[in-house]
């Protein structure tokens, strides 16, 4: 199976990475794909989405391996479904892979491109961003400091690790504090001076 090419966006949560993931997946030849989206298209009757339950109904975390299982299902279905063209569509990636492991597994069916670290020193800032989404999308738990902070801290120690594993060569920083205009103006310069957008815009389907 030949890999499939990706563009990863990586930031700590209230960063924006969901925002201008879903803003490029509606430009042509971008897929996004959040890890949000896979468990809520599971389909809880197939063996996968039964075992998730399994692991999500005891409250417990779901492994590495199987996490990636349920990314490549639906993934599979999405290709099957003719909403996503492997051969035409990069992939944007957010909220997966979770850890350095989830990339190592992912690294078997994936090609990644680029990776985007929306970095965001301002750890107050992203407190304020995470409560006034959380108010928004009527989540008041959401919007708990000590939430907030265990959020914050778990992607210090779990996903950030990331950024290490992938070659430099391919990371961006870019400044998440600006306006989330400006932060998709940053990610689209440097996407559209990638070889991997020139071979895939001459695909015709």
């Amino acid at each position: 199976m030949s890999k499939k090419p990706a563009i990863l966006i990586l930031g700590a949560p209230g960063s924006g990475k969901g925002t201008q993931g879903v803003t490029l997946g509606k430009l042509p030849k971008f897929f996004h794909c959040a890890c949000g989206d896979v468990f809520r298209s599971l389909d809880t009757r197939t063996e996968l989405g039964k075992k998730f339950v399994e692991y999500s109904s005891k409250g417990q975390l779901v492994p590495d391996e199987f996490t990636i299982d349920l990314w490549k299902a639906q993934i599979d279905n999405w290709k099957d479904s003719h909403v996503y063209f492997p051969d035409a569509d990069i992939l944007i990636l957010d909220g997966i892979p979770r850890n350095v492991e989830q990339a190592k597994i992912l690294a078997d069916y994936i090609e990644v491109h680029q990776v985007f670290h929306l970095s965001c020193p301002d750890r107050d800032e992203l407190a304020r961003r995470m409560r006034k989404r959380a108010l928004r999308s009527n989540r008041i738990d959401d919007a708990n400091e000590e939430v907030i902070q265990e959020r914050i801290q778990t992607y210090e120690a779990e996903t950030k690790p990331i950024i290490e594993y992938y070659d430099d060569a391919i990371i961006t920083d870019i400044n998440a504090a600006q306006e989330p205009i400006k932060v998709l103006n940053d990610i689209i310069e440097k996407i559209i001076s990638l070889p991997i957008y020139e071979e895939m815009k001459k695909v015709v389907l």
